[in-house]
């Protein structure tokens, strides 16, 4: 089959993918773009992540006290639905107007390690190309427990974000970012939420205050926590299912008519060929790369969630930065440069990180002083009660001897904003003095941090 070479071919449809074919396509090299599906133009965050979950949420903190929860959530769904369309349909739009652009849908294979056959039912393309940047993302994991993988009742949290009704009795196998922030969300659709971890705490990767924070306003909200549940066995039922595990010694079940994996997710991979390219991946199915993200083939990269880096839209954007530095730039970024990068997890009120927990910096030697304060105390900060949203706390973590913020977690009303203030100062060697000191806006919800930073011991 005769090929048709490009100049740089894309696979993926991902942020950081996107941006980096709209950039070279600007400066009038040809590309193709190979997507698999059109409901996945943009990529995992404008369709099935960021956006679709995050305005899931925002509708089930509005709900009216007299709409109906069925009916509430699927005015939500149904709406959700019209936003992903209409950023779908854009996200092609700034892609198609560029002359040089072209968007494939089709699958995707490695021929031989400059050559990709995509295919769409019995058509069939072959593109060749100098430069391949693989972004195809990730997708949920569904370990082989018993019953699990073929159960009716099984969801994603693809699935998650458009089911046809509202659970009554929703389970979450997993504590982790994705579980909770579902499991909130659905509690305050109306849904019974039931959470099985096994581990000691939900999200273990935080300090145990912080996730008992977030235990405490998850109880409140309704949601039933069990720590150090083993999930054994899914038993599917004529209108429900019940879910089999192991607490304490002993063996109990759960009834649900939706069961949410929320375990993870593993790098897609499948079906690319990656091994007839002569691509290299980890233990864990990400594709290996170097710190400038090239893979084994240097003519190959890998950017976004397949590389096996942290899963985050602005991870992938920054990839493509990375990458677009060696294409066009000085070849000198690298995810070297990364440091401080921040993450939210969109619970209610959302906890936001950055840097290193005060378990993580003891572990590594630091001195450390620690100041944390819980929003109902913080005097200086009334934007929480002027909204109605005083759950949580703030908790600094800070370098005794250099006065050095080592990390901070802000489970508060709008720290998804006031954490990249802090991750901004600390990538420039702000102190904990400066920011403590700092002069903000008032009423907001930057300024507890005088308040807070003002409490370090």
């Amino acid at each position: 089959m005769e090929s048709t070479h490009v100049d740089v071919l894309v696979l993926g449809f991902g942020k950081g993918g996107k941006t980096l074919a709209a950039t070279m396509g600007n400066r009038g090299q040809r590309v193709v773009l190979v997507e698999q599906s059109a409901q996945m133009y943009g990529g995992t965050c404008v369709n099935v992540g960021c956006v679709p979950t995050k305005a899931l949420l925002h509708q089930a903190e509005t709900r009216p006290e007299d709409a109906g929860a069925p009916e509430w959530h699927r005015h939500a769904v149904d709406g959700v639905a019209d936003l992903t369309a209409f950023l779908r349909q854009r996200n092609f739009q700034m892609l198609d107007t560029i002359d040089t652009v072209t968007v494939v849908t089709g699958r995707a294979a490695f021929v031989d390690p400059k050559t990709v056959e995509v295919t769409a039912g019995a058509d069939r393309l072959t593109f060749s190309a100098d430069t391949i940047v693989v972004n195809t993302g990730a997708e949920p994991n569904v370990p082989d427990i018993p019953g699990l993988r073929t159960s009716a009742y099984t969801m994603t949290s693809t699935g998650m974000i458009r089911p046809a009704e509202l659970p009554r009795h929703l389970v979450v196998l997993g504590g982790g970012h994705v579980g909770i922030e579902f499991a909130g969300m659905y509690s305050r659709f109306g849904s019974r939420v039931t959470v099985l971890e096994a581990g000691d705490q939900i999200m273990p990767a935080e300090d145990d205050d912080i996730a008992q924070a977030s235990t405490d306003i998850l109880h409140e909200q309704g949601v039933v926590l069990i720590n150090g549940a083993r999930v054994t066995e899914i038993i599917d039922r004529a209108t429900d299912a019940l879910a089999r595990y192991e607490w304490e010694g002993q063996t109990a079940t759960v009834e649900a008519d939706a069961i949410l994996v929320a375990l993870g997710r593993t790098p897609a991979t499948r079906g690319l060929g990656l091994d007839t390219a002569g691509v290299r991946t980890t233990d864990r199915g990400a594709i290996e790369v170097d710190e400038y993200l090239r893979t084994s083939q240097p003519h190959i990269f890998a950017i976004g969630d397949v590389n096996g880096g942290p899963q985050f839209t602005y991870t992938s954007l920054d990839d493509g930065r990375i990458v677009l530095d060696q294409l066009i730039g000085h070849g000198t970024r690298s995810t070297a440069d990364r440091v401080a990068v921040p993450y939210t997890v969109f619970t209610t009120p959302p906890l936001a990180r950055v840097g290193l927990t005060e378990r993580q910096a003891r572990r590594r030697g630091h001195v450390v002083k620690v100041a944390s304060e819980p929003i109902a105390q913080i005097a200086a900060m009334p934007r929480a009660r002027i909204v109605g949203e005083t759950h949580g706390l703030m908790k600094f973590v800070v370098d005794a001897v250099t006065d050095e913020v080592l990390g901070a977690a802000l489970l508060n009303i709008d720290s998804q904003e006031v954490i990249n203030l802090v991750a901004l100062a600390m990538r420039h060697g702000v102190t904990a003095t400066e920011l403590r000191d700092g002069i903000y806006t008032h009423p907001s919800t930057t300024e507890g941090l005088n308040e807070v930073l003002a409490a370090l011991r």
